[in-house]
């Protein structure tokens, strides 16, 4: 039988909650869905082409929007937010001008954009994938850079039970293709009760894209 759901959605109502929060009609719920889509490209696309040049290793972790009948508001999670810092109003200013331009009906919805800090950067998989990237853009051996994330959170302050890391592809730039893993501590894929944090990465390399996929067990409701 192959494994191929994805952990989060496995987990909605359970241990994982949407990161888009709003009711629509069904005539109007894929105009909503392409808003909400729009409006998270446009963040990332400001996020590289602001002069404070966004890099691989430090990012966004996940943007959330909530919509009400008057307002948008969008929540966005960093792991270093001085790359776009609160107080920076200029930056901000431009951030929700172009922001505002993908919203559907701007004339009634009004638009709410809060930068919040993650405590424990890199005890985000989306944080570790993006390091590992980086490693291997530098022509670092793909062991030693999963070796090197799991020395990362087991560094940090969370709690954390367990940690999977997979990667796929040509690596070395041999012919043949295949897959490696490592794994530390537990992480029970198959139970719905298990907190578990995941994330999917593509790194583009001289010899193609390789992709990384890690796992993060927290805790078991």
């Amino acid at each position: 039988m192959g494994q191929k759901i994805n952990p989060l959605g496995f987990r909605l109502g359970t241990t994982q909650s949407h990161h888009s929060v709003w009711f629509a009609e069904p005539k109007q719920f894929s105009v909503g869905l392409q808003e909400d889509k729009s409006i998270r490209d446009c963040i990332k696309n400001f996020m590289q082409k602001s002069t404070k040049m966004y890099s691989d290793p430090e990012g966004i972790v996940r943007i959330e929007i909530k919509k009400e009948i008057d307002l948008i508001e969008v929540l966005i999670y960093m792991a270093f937010p001085n790359l776009l810092l609160e107080e920076d109003r200029r930056e901000i200013g431009e951030l929700k001008g172009n922001v505002e331009k993908k919203i559907m009906n701007p004339v009634y919805q009004k638009l709410n954009i809060t930068i919040k800090r993650i405590e424990e950067p890199y005890g985000q998989p989306k944080i570790l994938a993006q390091y590992i990237a980086s490693q291997l853009k530098e022509r670092v051996p793909f062991r030693k850079a999963m070796k090197k994330a799991i020395e990362l959170i087991e560094d940090t302050k969370t709690d954390i039970n367990g940690i999977q890391i997979q990667m796929a592809g040509r690596f070395d730039g041999k012919e043949k293709a295949r897959v490696e893993w490592i794994r530390e501590g537990r992480v029970p894929l198959q139970t719905i009760r298990a907190k578990i944090d995941y994330c999917s990465y593509t790194v583009p390399t001289i010899h193609g894209s390789l992709g990384i996929k890690i796992w993060i067990f927290i805790d078991e409701e």
